[in-house]
């Protein structure tokens, strides 16, 4: 699974979220903090892992779970390409509009 489609889903986005908080979290502080089976969480623990966006540790006979920064780098800067992208879209129309504008209130309309 890519990294979009594993942050897709609401579950897996708050995992992220709260390692992002604390940093560091062991799979079993993870599942205390929902409300579902610890199978499930583990299951998105591997949806996560899969697409690179968390790393593991095993201590002892803990997992440690962190996320993975190259994999937010990824993310963001896709973000940053979009917003560019989106910008310069809106920029043009924004130029558009203003020439109609400006024709309009010379032809006398208003």
């Amino acid at each position: 699974m890519d990294m979009f489609s594993a942050i897709a889903e609401p579950t897996r986005r708050n995992i992220i979220e709260m390692l992002a908080a604390h940093g560091q979290l062991s799979a079993s502080d993870i599942y205390h903090k929902f409300q579902v089976s610890p199978p499930a969480i583990s299951q998105h623990l591997k949806v996560l892992r899969e697409a690179k966006l968390v790393q593991v540790e095993k201590k002892a006979q803990q997992r440690i779970y962190q996320i993975n920064p190259h994999a937010m780098n990824e993310i963001e800067e896709w973000i940053r390409k979009m917003t560019k992208t989106w910008n310069e879209r809106f920029d043009a129309l924004d130029k558009l509009l203003k020439i109609e504008k400006r024709k309009l209130t010379k032809g006398g309309i208003k």
